[in-house]
């Protein structure tokens, strides 16, 4: 399959969980690209691997930096830290999440309810917050946040999970009405489920459930959602913001 060019040259772009999964494939496209990625990671070691070979194809444009991207002071930290190293940055991707496993409401333990929500809703809200300003400095932005089906649907033995990304469309949708007339576009993509190693935390009932909800019969790939996330973080994305945007096989149709 063919790859089109989407134009981000010169762009600094921030990738957050950009180690492996859908966000390394966001990074590989983004470097296609022309842009420059800094993945933000909590995994310093896998991440530095990850740079290290995506290096070899794009010298001097890719680094990491180790971030917790729940706690305030570490994503101030790296934003600091990013903008003084490039001038600025130009693109956001909030793709760091984590699934929880699975489980009733009921029966899920509270710990690990509250820490998918802190890693999946209140990690993008605290990456926005550092961001937004240096965006806010030079008039343009674009912000893409890798939710999921679950949040407009909500999965069952997911509520963990579901409530996490529909929490980040909601986020979205607030962002990017704030932001409409500064430049900044704020958008959200859906996804059903990649194979990813978040495989690795969810029981094969659930996904075998989810591959039967998709009606093209398959897992979205990786390198789809990023080819969505390319467009979003481009110029050519220019009156969307506050949107969702489906990338399902057909299972969402609104």
């Amino acid at each position: 399959m063919g790859m089109n060019r989407i134009d981000l040259e010169g762009r600094v772009a921030v990738v957050t969980g950009g180690a492996q999964g859908i966000g390394l494939a966001t990074s590989e496209r983004f470097l296609a690209s022309g842009a420059r990625v800094v993945l933000w990671d909590v995994d310093r070691e896998r991440m530095d691997e990850t740079v290290a070979a995506l290096a070899k194809a794009a010298p001097g444009r890719v680094s990491g930096v180790a971030v917790e991207l729940t706690d305030d002071a570490s994503v101030a930290a790296a934003a600091t830290q990013t903008a003084a190293a490039h001038g600025r940055i130009d693109i956001l991707v909030n793709n760091a999440g984590i699934t929880g496993g699975n489980g009733t409401t009921w029966e899920l333990d509270p710990q690990v309810w509250r820490r998918t929500v802190e890693v999946n809703l209140v990690g993008p809200y605290l990456t926005c917050r550092h961001v937004v300003p240096l965006m806010l400095q030079t008039g343009y932005g674009r912000i893409v946040n890798i939710a999921s089906v679950a949040g407009k649907e909500g999965n069952p033995n997911a509520s963990h999970y579901s409530a996490s990304k529909a929490g980040l469309i909601a986020l979205t949708k607030s962002l990017g009405k704030e932001l409409a007339q500064k430049g900044i576009l704020v958008n959200a993509i859906a996804p059903a489920a990649a194979r990813t190693a978040m495989f690795a935390q969810m029981k094969q009932e659930h996904i075998d459930y989810m591959l039967s909800k998709i009606p093209m019969g398959r897992f979205v790939e990786v390198r789809e959602v990023a080819a969505m996330a390319a467009w979003l973080a481009s110029e050519d994305c220019s009156f969307s913001t506050a949107a969702v945007f489906d990338i399902t096989g057909g299972r969402s149709t609104y």
